[in-house]
Parts: C-alpha cells; sequence; structure tokens
C-alpha cells in the first residue's frame, strides 16, 4: 500500500501509557440535564464567592501577567509562615492540596511500598497513590461511617511509606479528635509518614468535637504531615491553591520536586489577601453550620439516615438509592454526588437548599 506521496505506508504504533492509566477508577462528577441548575450540591465548594479585597488582590497581579510569579512562591510561604508560626522550611505549597499530596507520594512513594487510607475516603487518594508507584491498602469504615484507626494502625507494616488520614472525612463527614491522633501517631513507626489532610477542619461544630491544631503536634511527631487548603473556607475552589506544613526535612523534599512557579501570580495574590480576612473565614464557617442544620433536618424530615458531619457537605448512606437520588434532584435542578452502591454526599452553604430539597426530595429509600 502506498502513502499519497508515493511512498510504502507504515504502520501507525502509537505510545501506549503506563498499564496502571487503564486501571485507574474515574473521578466522580454531577450529572448533566436539561433543568437549568438552581443548586450546586455536588462539588463541596463555598457558596459564597471571595471578599473584596481578595479579588483586589488578584485583579491587580493579572496586570503583571506578563512576568513570572515569585520563584517557588516565596512570597506566599512567608505569608503562610507569619499566619501558622511555623518557619518557612516547614511549608511546601502548590496548586491545591491534592497536587501537593501527589508530589508528596511521589517523592516518597517507593514501587515496592504502601499506602495505607481509610475507605470510603476522599476518591482521589487510590488515583495518587497507584500514579506514585504504590499499593493502595484500604481499611474499611466503622459501621459508624468513622476511621478504624486501631485497624489502620495494624495494617502497617515495614512496606508501609505512608498513612492517610482525612478528617473530617470526605464524604461521610465524621470526624476524630486529637486524642485520637496523638494515640495513632504513637502506634505508627516513625518511618511512616502520616498524612493528615485537614480540608474541612474549619467546620467542625465546636460542640461536638474539640478544634485543635494539629501542627502543634509535629515536635513530638517528626512523621506527620498536615494539609490544607484555599478551596473550602477561603472561598478560592477556582485559583487551586494548597499548603503543607511538616518536618524541614520532609517539606524540603516536596519543594525539591515541585515545579519553580508552582502557583500563578492571581492565586499567589489572593490566598495572601484571603489570610487576611479572618472575618470572611468565620462568616463562611458559621453560615457553613446553620446551612448545614437546617439541610439535615429537611433530610431527617424526608425519612433519610443522615450521617452527623462536620464538614460542608451531609452523607447518606442510601447504598443503591444512590444514583436514583441523584438523578431525581437533577430533574429538579439540584446537584448532588452519587457514590454507587454507597451513598449520596450533598454539599450545603448556599441559601435555600434545606427548602429546595424538602420540595424535591423522593420518598426515603429502605436500606
Amino acid at each position: 500500500m502506498l502513502s499519497a506521496g508515493g511512498m510504502p505506508a507504515r504502520a501507525l504504533a502509537l505510545p501506549s501509557p503506563l498499564s496502571v492509566v487503564d486501571s485507574l477508577p474515574v473521578y466522580s462528577t454531577a450529572l448533566a440535564s436539561a433543568v437549568p441548575l438552581r443548586f450546586r450540591a455536588s462539588s463541596n465548594e463555598s457558596a459564597f464567592p471571595p471578599p473584596p479585597a481578595v479579588v483586589d488582590a488578584a485583579t491587580a497581579a493579572i496586570a503583571a501577567g506578563n512576568r513570572y510569579p515569585a520563584i517557588h512562591a516565596t512570597d506566599l510561604l512567608a505569608a503562610l509562615s507569619a499566619f501558622t508560626g511555623r518557619d518557612s522550611a516547614e511549608i511546601a505549597t502548590a496548586d491545591g492540596s491534592l497536587s501537593l499530596l501527589q508530589h508528596l507520594l511521589g517523592a516518597f512513594v517507593r514501587p515496592d511500598s504502601s499506602v495505607v487510607y481509610a475507605w470510603r475516603s476522599y476518591e482521589a487518594y487510590p488515583i495518587a497513590i497507584a500514579l506514585a508507584g504504590g499499593r493502595g491498602r484500604p481499611v474499611p469504615l466503622t459501621a459508624a461511617h468513622e476511621h478504624d484507626l486501631d485497624a489502620m494502625a495494624d495494617a502497617v507494616d515495614d512496606t508501609t511509606t505512608a498513612v492517610i488520614l482525612c478528617n473530617p472525612n470526605n464524604p461521610t463527614g465524621t470526624a476524630f479528635g486529637r486524642r485520637e491522633l496523638e494515640r495513632f501517631l504513637d502506634a505508627v513507626p516513625t518511618s511512616t509518614l502520616v498524612i493528615y489532610d485537614e480540608a474541612y477542619r474549619d467546620f467542625v461544630d465546636p460542640a461536638r468535637i474539640d478544634p485543635f491544631e494539629a501542627t502543634d503536634l509535629l515536635a513530638a511527631h517528626p512523621n506527620l504531615v498536615v494539609l490544607r487548603t484555599f478551596s473550602k473556607v477561603y472561598s478560592l475552589a477556582g485559583l487551586r491553591v494548597g499548603y503543607l506544613v511538616a518536618d524541614e526535612a520532609v517539606a524540603g523534599a516536596v519543594r525539591r520536586v515541585l515545579p519553580p512557579f508552582p502557583l500563578s501570580a492571581v492565586a499567589v495574590a489572593a490566598a495572601i489577601a484571603a489570610l487576611g480576612e479572618d472575618d470572611f473565614r468565620v462568616r463562611v464557617a458559621r453560615a457553613v453550620l446553620r446551612e448545614r442544620d437546617l439541610v439535615t433536618t429537611a433530610l431527617s424530615n424526608g425519612g433519610y439516615d443522615v450521617v452527623p458531619s462536620s464538614g460542608n457537605f451531609v452523607w447518606l448512606p442510601i447504598g443503591d438509592a444512590a444514583v436514583p437520588l441523584q438523578h431525581a434532584l437533577r430533574e429538579c435542578g439540584i446537584a448532588i454526588r452519587a457514590f454507587p452502591g454507597e451513598g449520596a454526599r450533598i454539599s450545603v452553604g448556599e441559601a435555600g437548599l434545606a427548602d429546595a430539597l424538602a420540595e424535591a426530595l423522593p420518598p426515603a429509600p429502605v436500606v
């Protein structure tokens, strides 16, 4: 067979991805529908736009968009150091806490090592572990949808590079306190990283769980890594900013594998400005707790079993009824996130969602 130019045609062999890529689970998404969306309750975003000072800072940064941002985001590192009281050498920042997790695992996970995590938890964990070349070791949640910390500690062996704890847990909303974390850290060898993802820390109800500062445990537990994000209470999900606080050696390793410009100048400017908006953060957190109570009441009144939540979302453990509920609510203009065969997660914070759910909920399933 000849090509159009008269030369013998060559068989096309396209590059093949790593075998692990084909086995990766697909990150879930909300449903599309012809019905106009009224409530976006599917992605655990903030329902509130950034405050004016943050918008102004980001807008001003666009004017210098022809220049690279500070290399290694050193200006944001300095601001985070002042905000947290930690040395900047103990901090790394990048485009979201998930990006930092991927770089952290990439820097430490070896091909023969395992990573322990709770399941169900954040669905990106097994994807990040597999891409880093590690073997995921999921440990089932308890019957109360909580981390089984004793079982997770028992799952650690001499192949375990890291353990990931999501507290409060996504998508179940359950949380544990400082004493439980300290007990776990005492039970895990210091050669194993304990990655403590606290993306939803600002939504813990102090009436149920005493808030605590996880970074205070770093001195006694240098294998602890604390992950945080600007996507939730800071209302910067669209700009992608996160940071970690860890022992200097761990944070330094992460910074070495990060690209030289891990954040855009716009994201850096917005994050620095957001750190000074204490009143805004308090208002957002209070609004989320208020709306979470209203949504929980609406769901409970509709006959649904709602897991007590410490996040900006609630979890319905309804098994196979999750997908039908997602479809039913989407046809009423409400987007939620279904986890087939397990449950449904409904993000909260937007005023009016509780009333809309009360009107749109189908009869509660028998689970």
